[in-house]
């Protein structure tokens, strides 16, 4: 979700240009490595091959059969069989170097030959390697695209300057989606389909960042479903704030037909203000009919030190389980909304695996192997009624009939 902090200012926008250098620096880098390391495997196995098929040649084992070279009925030793092999062209000859057959198809190659061969595959191999990875690039695939096929088994995050390789929690339960049934529409509307039917539902979610809705016009643009922000607490002030348009948005999404839910920006690093958040947003939603899950969105902050950043992997576990929990006490459905990095590196999935997921990735591929409810495929969407760009998202079954 987009927007969110509640400062902003030159030097954050420095700060951010600067950092943004260096990962372009480290991840040229390691693109750098990653075709080393490719071209050196090529060439290990071209190598190894090469060399088998040397030894292969050194060792051919002489053979034995019936050929009379015309030397008696019984042949040179009497036993009715002579001992033949086979010379540097592919000859069968004697004991004595006579030439007593020729083998059929037989490829044979000099020494001179043979490295011309496997210098010629090298270099194959290599442009092939090259070639394909200048072909991703050229395509618009980032380095970590690129890499991701090449380890089906983990999940590749680039994170703090460097890749993660994270095996892949096989006990999780993973999603079933498949990228065949994607449809993107020319407008960027994503849809998913089954047995020629568009199964999934149109969404947005909005703050006081997208101003003034006309919710009438939305809901004419086909959207059914829309998460509106409580509130949020500053990453750095550590302030609880309240969406100043979140009135405003929930009642116009509902009067206008338009199943609605909330979300609210997390910033606790304790129990107690963890509560706080949860307190404020049972408050805030008591009076509306709220037919979608109210989310708990726990975000690292980009480019800068958000308070909630430095907390370990258990304790904001424990807080967004706590979350939650007080959520779905209070008759509600919870949900988590999370995105790649922070799911990988930054939670403890197998401890809220009872809840239901929001996922956020902005592409067309369906690379995070997890179960999810709602996916958020664009910061960038575009939708009647509203100026400027707002997140879409789409939901695999209607959320409202569970």
């Amino acid at each position: 979700m987009k927007s969110r902090k509640d400062t902003a200012g030159s030097n954050e926008n420095k700060a951010g240009i600067s950092r943004g250098r260096k990962r372009r620096r480290n991840r040229v880098l390691a693109m750098l490595v990653c075709l080393t390391v490719m071209v050196a495997v090529m060439y290990g196995t071209v190598s190894l091959c090469a060399w088998i098929a040397g030894k292969m040649r050194q060792e051919e084992p002489a053979v034995s059969g019936n050929v009379n070279d015309g030397s008696g009925e019984d042949g040179e030793n009497g036993s009715g069989v002579s001992k033949v092999g086979i010379d540097e062209n592919g000859n069968v000859v004697d004991a004595d170097g006579n030439i007593v057959g020729v083998l059929s198809d037989s490829l044979v190659y000099s020494q001179e030959e043979l490295e011309a061969q496997v210098s010629g595959a090298r270099e194959q191999a290599a442009a092939a390697v090259l070639e394909g990875i200048r072909t991703q690039l050229n395509d618009g695939d980032s380095i970590i695209e690129t890499l991701r096929p090449l380890y089906p088994e983990d999940l590749i995050v680039y994170s703090g300057g460097q890749y993660h390789f994270v095996p892949i929690n096989r006990s999780l339960k993973q999603h079933q989606f498949d990228e065949t049934c994607l449809n993107v529409l020319e407008s960027g509307e994503f849809q998913y389909i089954q047995d020629g039917q568009v199964i999934s539902h149109k969404g947005i979610d909005v703050s006081r960042h997208q101003g003034e809705i006309d919710w009438q016009l939305v809901a004419q643009d086909g959207v059914e479903f829309a998460f509106i922000r409580v509130g949020n607490r500053g990453y750095g002030t550590g302030k609880l704030v309240e969406d100043d348009k979140f009135e405003d948005n929930i009642t116009g999404a509902i009067a206008a037909g338009i199943k609605v839910g909330v979300y609210f920006y997390s910033q606790a690093i304790d129990e107690t203000e963890l509560r706080e958040e949860a307190d404020l947003v049972l408050e805030k939603i008591a009076p509306y009919q709220i037919d979608c899950p109210v989310v708990f969105d726990v975000e690292k902050v980009a480019g800068d030190e958000g308070r909630m950043n430095n907390l370990s992997v258990e304790e904001r576990t424990n807080l967004t389980r706590l979350f939650c929990e007080i959520i779905q006490d209070a008759g509600y459905r919870p949900m988590i909304y999370y995105n790649t990095e922070m799911g990988a590196l930054m939670l403890g999935l197998e401890s809220l695996e009872e809840y239901d997921k929001w996922f956020a990735a902005y592409s067309d591929k369906f690379y995070y192997p997890y179960e999810y409810k709602i996916w958020q495929y664009s910061q960038k969407g575009t939708v009647q009624g509203i100026k400027g760009e707002v997140d879409l998202n789409i939901s695999f079954a209607p959320l409202w009939e569970e």
